[in-house]
């Protein structure tokens, strides 16, 4: 073998090693892809809406977390109820 067969042996062993070290990156990666997919449609809503944020974020402050779970629990079993 020459010495450019021997190179061209050993770039095409490199990209095989680097394409399959690239599918098991992306195969590592994709749940926190789709973590931040979620978080970037949130952003996008509150970017979009930041009036109705605001009121959620001042309702929280004022009532309290626990508070607002349960009024958030009974309007989610109230909705449930009348889509029936």
């Amino acid at each position: 073998m020459s010495h450019s067969q021997n190179l061209a042996r050993r770039r095409q062993e490199l990209v095989e090693r680097s394409a399959a070290q690239r599918a098991a990156l992306l195969a590592s990666a994709e749940p926190i892809a789709r973590k931040a997919a979620r978080v970037d449609r949130v952003l996008a809503y509150v970017r979009r809406y930041p009036v109705l944020s605001s009121v959620a974020v001042g309702a929280v402050a004022l009532l309290g977390p626990r508070k607002m779970l349960d009024y958030g629990t009974r309007a989610i079993t109230l909705y449930s109820l009348l889509r029936r």
